[in-house]
């Protein structure tokens, strides 16, 4: 049975996008699902922010295929992992817990770069291009980090 992994953001058109196709792309397929959602429910159903499909067209990835979903707290149970982008997102994710176990799961996706310090990856919706391309290297930076823990924790 695969590993399921899901990338948390805001809206899920930004940052969780980006993070899903990343990590997807350094993990075994046979063994590894990712996904992402958001924790609004602003642009369910919509593909990703035009600016994070170009900022990950350039460094090869393709995630113009993904469609915003809103995370629930049916993905307790579905998910092995849940990656959140930001303080604001743990804290909503955590609000939906019901179990200790649930809580457990849960972890700021920056804690790979940043042990201990609670760093956001900063969400660029109201920015410019520059601010998506540098999501995605601080994204890919910790995607490394974490598709290696991944690999040698379930091979």
């Amino acid at each position: 049975m695969p590993v399921k992994i899901l990338m948390v953001c805001l809206g899920n058109i930004c940052r969780s996008p980006l993070a899903e196709g990343l990590l997807a792309a350094k993990l075994p397929k046979d063994k590894f699902i990712v996904d992402s959602a958001g924790t609004g429910n602003y642009h369910i159903g919509k593909q990703p922010d035009q600016r994070s499909v170009l900022t990950a067209q350039k460094n090869g990835l393709d995630i113009s295929n993904q469609k915003a979903r809103q995370f629930t707290s049916r993905d307790f149970d579905d998910f092995d992992y849940i990656y959140v982008m930001d303080n604001s997102n743990y804290d909503d994710v955590i609000e939906l817990a019901k179990k200790e176990e649930h809580k457990q799961k849960v972890q700021l996706i920056l804690d790979y770069l940043f042990p201990g310090d609670n760093v956001d990856v900063p969400d660029p919706y109201y920015g410019l291009q520059n601010g998506f391309d540098m999501v995605y290297e601080m994204l890919d930076e910790t995607c490394d980090i974490l598709a290696k823990k991944l690999i040698e924790k379930h091979s």
